[in-house]
């Protein structure tokens, strides 16, 4: 190959010197380098170098593509469960596989020898890092939707207070869907009172196990995070309380108003106690400070009327 590169070099000078006349030479030179370069690649195959540049070995190759799979499912559900917002209930079985996957990943599962490391290979072989990226990319997300406290312990399922948290949010769902259509043929679209009176008590419910389930976040609840609800959850009453104040215009009676009443009166009489009190013990005082007086008077008159006769 050396003799061959040293006449192309020379051809290609002759040709420079010629100038525009030595085209065929050019055209020549063209073609004894495309020759060249096949002889070359031939050479190359030849020698059995590899075509995918570095290759992975077969059982690394395996847990790359199970990872790919894993990320494409994952990806899936959550887009299809953005809106309204289902991701902790609908995705965590692909989320908790995912983790597997990449937990196999890091502890090089399969790996034969140190020459065939699957986690180096795979994990920290080049500057971009897809996999690491993606990876994190997926436990951001989960623990932004604060999924866990959505989850039993285990993260088998969901915990019992949210099954009971969406079973209501479906019952009050279909309350507001029933008397929607109960009414629409004899009300005008704006009148919901339908469904204010006969949904009251499904909301209420709702929005009270809601309360509580806040509280039991604050203090560490079935979850054991203590943290926001889940954006399943939240997504959920949010959407049932814009339905009940702002597109049907109901409002919910308040439990303590009672106390609130008993309260606001005992503040609001309080002056009137207090003056009529004031005026009272005033007017009191008065009478035992004036009877002593006259009755002191009387006795002096007395003294001088007989003191002068």
């Amino acid at each position: 190959m050396a003799p061959l590169r040293c006449c192309l070099r020379l051809l290609c000078a002759l040709a420079l010197t010629l100038g525009p006349a030595a085209g065929e030479v050019r055209r020549l030179l063209a073609l004894e380098a495309l020759g060249e370069a096949e002889e070359l690649t031939e050479e190359l195959w030849g020698a059995g170098l590899p075509g995918d540049l570095p290759e992975l070995e077969p059982e690394c190759r395996r847990l790359l593509v199970a990872f790919a799979e894993h990320s494409a499912e994952l990806t899936d559900c959550l887009g299809r469960r953005a809106r309204p917002v289902r991701l902790c209930q609908a995705c965590h079985r692909y989320y908790h596989r995912l983790l597997a996957q990449y937990g196999n990943i890091a502890r090089a599962v399969g790996n034969s020898s140190e020459s065939h490391n699957c986690a180096k290979s795979i994990l920290t072989s080049d500057r971009l890092q897809i996999v690491v990226t993606l990876s994190e990319f997926f436990n951001e997300t989960w623990e932004t939707a604060n999924c866990a406290n959505c989850l039993k312990n285990s993260s088998e399922g969901l915990s019992d207070s949210t099954v009971e948290f969406l079973d209501l949010f479906n019952k009050s769902l279909t309350c507001f869907e029933h008397n929607l259509q109960g009414q629409t043929s004899y009300l005008s679209p704006n009148n919901y009172t339908e469904v204010c009176r006969n949904c009251n008590e499904t909301y209420r419910k709702l929005n009270d196990l809601y309360n509580n389930l806040q509280r039991m976040n604050r203090q560490g609840g079935e979850s054991g995070h203590s943290a926001h609800l889940c954006i399943d959850v939240e997504d959920a009453m949010n959407i049932t309380r814009k339905l009940w104040s702002r597109t049907f215009n109901c409002s919910m009676p308040c439990s303590d108003t009672v106390p609130v009443i008993a309260v606001s009166s005992f503040i609001l009489f309080l002056p009137v106690v207090f003056y009529l009190s004031s005026f009272l013990h005033s007017k009191q005082k008065k009478r035992i400070l004036i009877l002593p007086k006259r009755i002191q008077s009387n006795a002096s008159l007395v003294n001088i009327q007989e003191k002068y006769s």
